[in-house]
């Protein structure tokens, strides 16, 4: 006996790819049942999607929004670090300013000695110059620091004292700078704030009982590379920032509980005042 082949039956409409009815096609949509060639398939979770079902698919679909959107809410209703992601949004643009319109923006707000001098008076570069940077390297790694430990204290430390830390310490390195530089040196960037930072977070580790050795370690190489010729590093700023950053952060540590608060506010004031008169040197012991 021999075997014979068996003729294929009628082809039916429903054979054929409802967008293109000279192919052939025995794949059907997962959703609408429609048969689809090998050109209108979309890969799906099971099986594959016609066209018209994957256009339906993605206008229902939850509208996703960009990272930066979605962390931004986030932090504005309490989610994140705000102030430092807004220190850091500012530097970056005022760095965009330096860069595009040149140095008449870094000569308005740099700060130098001789704008404490009586009659050459211009206090507020010495909160002014924190903000801006003489490098894009200069400006991306104090960022970089400034989110590591901005994250660490703004969440600790609630926005407000932060924000105070942040400010004192940054002017404590500008009044460093008017101590121990020569008068005539200009000088830029948040690195004495950041510095103040980390010698807040070394006081409260330390005080609370934390490991603190690499932070030592990270903070005796930075201050070393100051003094290193030819790196162009204000080191004056890095250690007036440290000093006023470590003495806040022991403010913070002893008047933690609820019931000294009113007293930590009474400490930062009397701070702000002793950086203040600090900042009068030149009306204390005028230039001869």
């Amino acid at each position: 006996m021999s075997w014979g082949a068996t003729p294929d039956a009628a082809p039916s409409a429903n054979d054929f790819c409802y967008r293109h009815p000279d192919r052939r096609s025995y794949v059907l949509c997962q959703r609408c049942g429609r048969t689809v060639c090998p050109e209108c398939q979309t890969p799906a979770a099971v099986g594959v999607v016609c066209p018209e079902c994957m256009r339906e698919q993605r206008a229902n679909a939850p509208k996703t929004k960009p990272a930066i959107l979605t962390r931004s809410r986030a932090a504005i209703r309490g989610g994140g670090p705000i102030v430092t992601y807004s220190i850091i949004a500012i530097c970056v643009v005022v760095y965009a300013l330096q860069f595009f319109l040149g140095d008449a923006i870094t000569r308005l707000i740099a700060y130098n000695g001789v704008f404490s001098v009586p009659g050459y008076l211009e206090p507020w570069r010495m909160l002014t110059s924190v903000f801006a940077h003489g490098s894009i390297w200069h400006l991306a790694l104090n960022m970089y620091t400034l989110w590591i430990f901005g994250q660490l204290l703004e969440g600790a430390l609630g926005r407000s004292r932060f924000l105070a830390l942040f400010l004192l310490s940054g002017w404590g390195g500008s009044v460093g700078v008017l101590w121990l530089a020569s008068p005539g040196t200009w000088v830029v960037g948040a690195s004495g704030a950041i510095f103040g930072l980390m010698g807040a977070f070394l006081v409260i580790q330390r005080r609370l009982g934390g490991d603190a050795t690499q932070l030592f370690v990270l903070l005796a190489i930075n201050l070393a590379l100051g003094f290193i010729p030819g790196f162009n590093i204000a080191w004056q700023a890095h250690l007036g920032g440290l000093v006023i950053g470590a003495l806040i952060g022991l403010i913070f540590v002893e008047t933690r509980k609820r019931s000294r608060q009113r007293m930590q506010l009474w400490l930062l004031i009397a701070v702000g005042l002793l950086l203040l008169v600090l900042s009068c040197r030149y009306f204390i012991f005028p230039i001869v």
